[in-house]
């Protein structure tokens, strides 16, 4: 036992540390490979399906009433005592019952119940549809927000730490000029709340990297201890096709959207319950068809013969003229015709009545405020989407001036022309330059994607590789 203890030990120490490098091996994860994996994944896309799958299930259901129903029935029964044997006579005695029947019932007549139930059922359906085509198209887009919010908060912090090495720099250059005679202690001081003031600035930068990170695994069910490393990046060229795309349908109406086509489908679907809750009014007829075999033996045991009645089967003794029987199976067979008729049900057809009245007129609402809650997503998509373009097409060159702007504040400080107040201003417009362009790339993109999916269209995807970035992010 102490051999095995030892032995399990050891496998454990070897074993550990690589099932524990093999968890965190690093996820490589593009931007479309992101959207099919919560498009699969994700508890919205699989409530969806589900909703899919209840209202098929509905509608096989509702098709069941209109089919013919066919039934199969047998039975055993033994009979201890019967009174009506003793009372009248005991030819109806039979101690031992058998029988087996197939009954099929079609109903000719319902009102109209199933009809409107399986189109109401068939609407239904649509609407689920709809809604999962809905649900789908919005998790594209906050997939795509999520990721490429991660992207930009991550450009963002490298913005910020490559400002911040800057500062850094300058400071170690001012305080050689300082001791050189060539500088004051002012610009030294003035360099060290500089470098002061843009850490917490870079702080703030990677924390928030760190929660948009959260924000997308926590979408994609991604384990917090696995590295992860983005491959999709957007530029310029990329996201301008994007734009132009979408710009040309931008002054479009509506076209399909499956929230307006949901809750149309659901109103009517409403209606249809009311012409199924009046036909429970009208009188129900069906047929139906019943053959099978009965068999009444005078001793236990299954019949295994047909049936069959003679004098030659009755016992010694029995009056002449009588018929017995074999204890064979014998055809029993009946056909007939179903009416029927509620007269006073106590109220209920007309509360179901009223009922599916009332739901229909709410339906009729919701499919009207649905229309005008589009017509705003619409309008509200459309004019973000004009100021993202606006702040796209005016920070496009914003950052190369600022580049060069604050290159010539640098050269001028050296050569003792500039100042250091010219340096930190040019440094700041420069660091705000880069995040407005960064930061206006991917609000536009992300606007048309919006725009595309309010319209009703299929959402743009980036596939533009710019870059890939990896995060080791571990709590």
């Amino acid at each position: 036992m102490r051999a095995t203890q030892i032995s399990v030990a050891i496998a454990i120490t070897l074993i550990g540390p690589a099932a524990s490098a093999q968890s965190r091996d690093t996820l490589t994860l593009d931007l479309p490979t992101a959207i099919a994996l919560a498009l699969r994944t994700s508890d919205e896309s699989r409530l969806a399906g589900l909703g899919v799958e209840l209202a098929r299930s509905r509608v096989a259901s509702e098709r069941s009433a209109i089919l013919p129903q066919i039934t199969l029935n047998s039975s055993y029964s033994q009979v201890v005592r019967n009174a009506r044997a003793e009372i009248v006579g005991n030819v109806f005695g039979q101690s031992y019952n058998y029988s087996a029947s197939l009954t099929v019932s079609q109903a000719l007549f319902q009102g109209g119940r199933e009809l409107y139930a399986l189109r109401g059922a068939s609407r239904t359906l649509g609407a689920a549809r709809a809604d999962a085509e809905e649900t789908r198209s919005m998790l594209q887009v906050d997939v795509q927000r999520a990721y490429l919010g991660t992207l930009l908060a991550a450009r963002i912090a490298g913005i910020q730490e490559g400002g911040l090495a800057l500062a850094r720099d300058r400071l170690v250059q001012v305080e050689q000029l300082a001791a050189g005679g060539r500088a004051a202690r002012y610009d030294v001081l003035r360099a060290r709340v500089e470098v002061a003031n843009i850490e917490p600035i870079v702080l703030q930068a990677r924390s928030e990297r760190t929660l948009a990170e959260l924000d997308l695994r926590r979408l994609l069910n991604i384990p917090l201890d696995q590295p992860l490393r983005l491959t999709t990046d957007l530029d310029a060229q990329s996201v301008q096709a994007v734009v132009t795309t979408v710009a040309a349908a931008a002054d479009q109406h509506v076209a399909d959207r499956a929230a307006v086509r949901g809750a149309e489908l659901a109103y009517r679907a409403r209606r249809d319950a009311v012409g199924a809750a009046r036909s429970e009014f009208l009188p129900t007829i069906s047929v139906f068809l019943r053959t099978g075999y009965l068999a009444l033996p005078n001793a236990p045991g299954i019949p295994t013969g047909v049936g069959r009645t003679s004098t030659a089967f009755c016992a010694p003794g029995s009056p002449d003229g009588r018929a017995c029987q074999n204890d064979g199976w014998f055809r029993d067979e009946s056909f007939g015709v179903q009416i029927s008729w509620p007269l006073f049900d106590g109220l209920r057809s007309k509360s179901e009545l009223d009922l599916a009245t009332a739901q229909a007129y709410i339906a009729e609402l919701l499919w009207r405020q649905q229309i005008e809650q589009v017509n705003l997503e619409v309008e509200r998509a459309r004019a973000e989407f004009e100021r993202a373009r606006a702040s796209f097409d005016a920070q496009r060159t914003n950052a190369g001036e600022a580049t060069e702007t604050f290159q010539l504040a640098s050269l001028r400080f050296t050569r003792g022309v500039g100042t250091q107040l010219e340096v930190s201003d040019a440094q700041l417009a420069l660091l705000t330059a880069q995040s407005n362009e960064a930061r206006s790339v991917y609000e536009v993109h992300l606007a048309a994607a919006e725009l595309a999916r309010a319209l009703g269209r299929p959402v743009p995807v980036p596939v533009a590789a710019a870059g890939p970035r990896t995060s080791s992010f571990i709590p």
